[in-house]
């Protein structure tokens, strides 16, 4: 998720584009709540009105930014690091965000647009989890608002051929908890409320995955895609970053399922998954 360079003084004002059109979004909603509520008054607002006009308080009537949106936009406007994936890529998972916000969104990694995406889910939870312990103790001093947490990964990129062999077996298409699951591939030493959380929306744009020692997202794409299955009813969104690496590619599309994706923009690919948990007969992967 961090990016090796900076990126293009076009691409930060472009982030910083979508969090303003967030921030007038949110104004726009509470002012039209507002004057809706100020169309029909009640008797005892119409009799509040005959009385005499109290001098103008701001804080009474200004509509207040949220201290993280703010904080989010002070940052993306003086820095000279911007997020790794670009603005159409974004705008995919942002355009699902405007829908179900305030959410539960899961992130595998920790990175530039932590913050972007913590600020676009406001008033939800947005849980990030990262395999570097110093760089989440660095984001951490940076921006303590950040729900994040350490995890640890035993694959290698180098693995993937036969781990995705493992993933064709029974005891890995089974529907189930990941944390009890018998398959190599799900990740079962995360956090509990990592488990026990209903996921409205997963990114995985981590662990890191660009060269054959690190450990690769194939756990991590495995992991997200039985959550989604075992949810208790309803879908999930899964997004996963990187589809141009042959280990995303072809994990994204063996575990999430082709006929599941929504959207492919540039190195994202968007899928929807149901839940299987109440229709254990539910194929896989739809035919």
């Amino acid at each position: 998720m961090r990016p090796k360079a900076h990126q293009t003084l076009n691409l930060k004002l472009l982030v910083v584009a979508v969090l303003v059109a967030f921030f007038l979004l949110f104004v726009l909603r509470s002012n039209f709540s507002t004057s809706i509520s100020n169309q029909d008054p009640s008797p005892a607002t119409q009799a509040s009105s005959l009385l005499p006009k109290p001098s103008s308080d701001c804080s009474l009537t200004c509509n207040k930014i949220p201290p993280s949106l703010s904080q989010a936009l002070i940052h993306y406007s003086t820095s000279t690091i911007t997020p790794q994936q670009t603005l159409k890529e974004i705008s995919v998972s942002a355009r699902v965000l405007e829908k179900k916000s305030p959410c539960n969104f899961l992130v595998f990694g920790l990175g530039h647009d932590s913050l972007m995406w913590s600020a676009l889910n406001h008033g939800g939870r947005t849980v990030f989890l990262e395999e570097d312990e110093a760089w989440i103790e660095q984001i951490r001093r940076r921006f303590p608002m950040l729900e994040s947490y350490h995890v640890t990964y035993d694959s290698k990129v180098n693995e993937a051929e036969n781990l995705m062999e493992v993933g064709r077996g029974p005891e890995c298409t089974a529907v189930g908890d990941p944390r009890f699951s018998m398959c190599q591939l799900a990740l079962k030493g995360l956090p509990t409320l990592v488990y026990e959380t209903k996921w409205d929306l997963i990114m995985v744009d981590a662990p890191t995955g660009y060269y054959e020692e690190a450990p690769g997202r194939m756990t991590a794409i495995y992991t997200a895609a039985m959550m989604a299955r075992n949810r208790d009813g309803g879908e999930t969104h899964v997004f996963v970053h990187d589809v141009n690496r042959v280990v995303e590619d072809k994990f994204s599309m063996a575990f999430l399922c082709e006929k599941y994706m929504k959207k492919q923009e540039g190195r994202l690919r968007h899928f929807t998954i149901p839940s299987h948990r109440d229709h254990l007969d539910t194929p896989f992967c739809p035919q």
